[in-house]
């Protein structure tokens, strides 16, 4: 008996789906558990990563509330738990580790450990892993304690970078550059910088007051001129 046009679309669609069962479970067999071990691997690696950032997150936030213990038992005057900030000088954080570095050189430094603070302070400035800034400052701290121990060309050679207009340790590193031009007699390169020391309002009063002075005393003034009120 001929089929219908109708039954013969109906014969057709049945053919077309048996087609792509058998395709599918063809499929199956063949692709089947490596889809599996896929989609089981990306689920295991997505909640790995989930909680690797929790994790962190749940150790940053740890890391920070003992630097802030640290950092206010110092700034009170007292003395940091010696366990818990060498445990931070070892924290996968730059910023909270150079942090601590500095927190704990300032503790030997005040407790007259010279010694023990330029080694840190020291070993801070070669730090490639620490950012400019805190190994900039390491090596000022680090100069500051050594300063009466070295010639004043080695003075130089490791702070001039540093004592430049507009750099953020202009005052500390130009300080300590100027006086030793001075004692090396080149007073025609300290007094300029004691001079510029002393007009840059960027630069700690304190030190801008004894720039001044030493300036003064090389016979450069160093006082500014109020600038004129504008005409209205």
């Amino acid at each position: 008996m001929a089929l219908t046009p109708q039954n013969s679309e109906a014969f057709m669609r049945e053919v077309d789906e048996a087609v792509r069962q058998d395709q599918l479970l063809t499929f199956w067999e063949r692709y089947g558990r490596a889809l599996l071990v896929v989609v089981v691997l990306g689920l295991a690696a997505f909640g790995g990563w989930l909680y690797w950032q929790h994790y962190s997150k749940t150790q940053s936030e740890a890391v920070s509330e003992q630097m802030d213990s640290v950092l206010q038992t110092a700034v009170g005057g007292g003395t940091p738990d010696a366990k818990q900030l060498d445990a931070l000088t070892k924290a996968s954080q730059p910023g909270y580790r150079a942090s601590a570095l500095l927190t704990k050189a300032g503790a030997a430094a005040r407790k007259g450990d010279a010694k023990g603070a330029i080694a840190v302070y020291s070993a801070m400035a070669a730090d490639s892993g620490l950012d400019q800034p805190y190994r900039d400052l390491a090596l000022i701290r680090q100069t500051s304690l050594e300063y009466d121990s070295l010639k004043p060309q080695q003075v130089v050679d490791r702070l001039k970078p540093l004592a430049v207009e507009g750099a953020p340790w202009f005052g500390s590193a130009g300080e300590m550059v100027a006086i030793a031009y001075m004692k090396m007699g080149k007073t025609d390169l300290a007094g300029p910088m004691f001079a510029a020391l002393a007009k840059d309002a960027n630069v700690p009063q304190s030190i801008r007051s004894r720039a001044r002075q030493m300036a003064g005393v090389m016979g450069i003034d160093a006082v500014e001129i109020p600038a004129e009120p504008s005409e209205g």
